[in-house]
């Protein structure tokens, strides 16, 4: 009975000693990096999640820097144009994209311009392509040596060519349509005593 009682005791002293071991290794410090920094924490402290208000926060003053940034420095500014494009952290927005890429552009930046030319090339969502827009910025992007954009140009170049084909066949066939269907083209019905009546 005695040597039972002594080996529950035993078993209970090392279970003790187990549990004070394993405790003492989670109060041992370790260390945690973030962007912030590195600290030293125990090995059971818990960070909370950061809360969707702090996220927002922190997103909007990331795209706030790079505003400040893209103002002073050309490839920032085919960086942002680019978020916009892609919805990359920010709302996507075809608009700002086009602003940002043309701010880039303007001030010289290869990407951006040849960016620009591929853009006004295809046309961007509710914007129609610009074949003259694009032959521009190609021209620029080809002349400093680019040879996808020596490519695009010759397509800009097609596309612009075809687009004043279209435009003086529109320019000379309009007026005709026009007067056909403002005095030629007769209605095939007329109203009489309260019904619309058909040839």
């Amino acid at each position: 009975m005695r040597s039972k009682q002594f080996t529950y005791l035993l078993a209970g002293l090392i279970a003790a000693m187990v549990a004070g071991c394993a405790q003492g290794d989670r109060k041992k410090p370790v260390v945690i990096c973030n962007a912030q920094g590195c600290v030293q924490r125990s090995a059971d402290h818990a960070e909370p999640p950061p809360s969707p208000d702090a996220a927002e926060q922190e997103a909007e003053r990331r795209l706030a820097a790079l505003r400040q940034a893209a103002m002073k420095d050309p490839r920032a500014a085919y960086d942002l144009g680019l978020r916009f494009f892609r919805g990359d952290g920010v709302r996507q927005d075809s608009h700002q994209s086009l602003l940002w890429m043309r701010e880039a552009a303007t001030r010289g930046d290869l990407d951006a311009q040849k960016a620009l030319g591929r853009l006004y090339l295809t046309g961007l969502e509710e914007m129609g392509a610009d074949p003259r827009e694009a032959e521009k910025w190609l021209t620029i992007t080809a002349g400093r040596g680019d040879a996808e954009a020596e490519t695009l140009l010759t397509e800009a170049t097609t596309a612009k060519r075809s687009e004043q084909a279209w435009h003086r066949w529109r320019s000379h066939w309009r007026p005709i349509f026009y007067r056909y269907w403002s005095h030629d083209y007769r209605y095939r019905s007329y109203w009489q005593a309260g019904y619309w009546h058909y040839y």
